[in-house]
């Protein structure tokens, strides 16, 4: 059983894990669970996996209502995943993280099942500290987490990333033509993540004629909830070089061809940069449970492997700070040399290594 979801930071290397197992033993059955109304009951389906959802969800900020529930809804989670759990009789259970994880897991410890917890991000939840104590196996991405999980369980494996992602190589004339780019002027590439970033768009937004004056090449990706505003702010410049997406699907072509990213910094992002090896300004989510974003970033930007922006100050500073970066190639090629060592190959291989390992002790 694997558990976990939310967003794709959580979704993706789930599958990863899944594939690279199946890989491996080729008759293993698989069932996900994750949280019923979020995206992985969509995307796990469509990977070839089968899923059920609990009705767990997380605190909503700044509304008592719809809070009310929560209690009630944590309960049900916690009887059916020990209902899952009873029937799917699972040789080992994996958790990545989301709301789904939790309960699950929780529910296979107190069966005796032996479980996994994959960490993704360099400071970790109080939910997988609290499941630590009984997992048998802590995966992670950064170094020094003996700090948090005990020592003797944590292995050191990286985030599992989609390899088709990361694999660059040959792909940027494909990239060029796909995104309608040229070669000779700078490229920007813009993610807020699978669901956007309010913050990162909004100091887009502000950039949009300075970027536009300095010659430079942007492929913006909005999310949904700001697609309309965005082409309409790009409209209103006859800013033809800035190409808005509302999601981009192949995120290889666009590292392939980005000078600079701009990201938040979520797990698998930093994770992706780090293996592409490309510049980036990092924007955490200021909401992001425990701050683990701008921990996340911190573990680059300490070491000169990346640039820190806080997201209140986008608007501000982002246009001219990307305008900084993007044409001093002296400084992309500091922040690319400092980022080339900090990724980590075969993620995926080394926890499927693993779960296999615990489900045959």
């Amino acid at each position: 059983m694997i558990s976990g979801g939310g967003t794709g930071g959580h979704i993706f290397p789930a599958i990863a894990i899944a594939n690279a197992v199946r890989e491996r033993e080729a008759a293993t059955q698989f069932l996900f669970v994750g949280a019923e109304g979020k995206m992985e009951m969509e995307k796990v389906p469509a990977a070839g996996f089968a899923i059920e959802g609990l009705p767990i969800r997380g605190f909503q900020r700044g509304s008592i209502v719809k809070n009310l529930g929560l209690p009630w809804r944590l309960l049900r989670s916690m009887w059916k995943a020990r209902n899952l759990v009873r029937t799917f009789k699972p040789h080992v259970a994996v958790g990545v993280g989301g709301y789904a994880s939790g309960p699950l897991l929780a529910a296979a410890q107190r069966m005796n099942v032996p479980t996994l917890i994959q960490e993704q991000n360099s400071f970790p939840g109080r939910t997988n500290i609290h499941l630590a104590r009984r997992a048998q196996r802590i995966c992670v991405a950064y170094a020094g987490m003996e700090r948090f999980f005990p020592k003797e369980k944590v292995l050191l494996t990286g985030n599992p990333v989609r390899q088709e992602v990361v694999r660059l190589t040959g792909k940027r004339v494909r990239g060029l033509e796909d995104f309608g780019v040229v070669e000779g002027r700078p490229i920007l590439f813009i993610t807020g993540g699978s669901l956007g970033a309010r913050g990162i768009n909004h100091g887009v937004k502000a950039a949009l004629a300075a970027w536009k004056a300095a010659g430079m090449q942007v492929i913006w990706q909005t999310g949904t909830p700001f697609f309309q505003e965005a082409k309409q702010a790009v409209d209103a410049l006859a800013y033809t070089d800035c190409k808005v997406h509302e999601f981009v699907t192949r995120m290889d072509l666009a590292y392939a061809v980005a000078d600079l990213v701009v990201a938040r910094a979520g797990a698998i992002s930093v994770s992706e940069l780090c293996l592409v090896q490309k510049p980036a300004v990092l924007v955490p989510l200021p909401t992001a449970a425990e701050d683990h974003q701008t921990h996340n970033a911190r573990a680059l930007t300490d070491r000169g492997a990346a640039v820190l922006l806080r997201d209140a100050d986008t608007v501000e500073q982002l246009g001219s700070l990307v305008i900084s970066l993007i044409t001093d190639q002296v400084a992309l090629d500091r922040l690319r040399t400092a980022i080339a060592g900090m990724g980590t190959h075969h993620a995926a291989e080394a926890i499927a290594a693993e779960v296999i390992r615990l489900a045959r002790p």
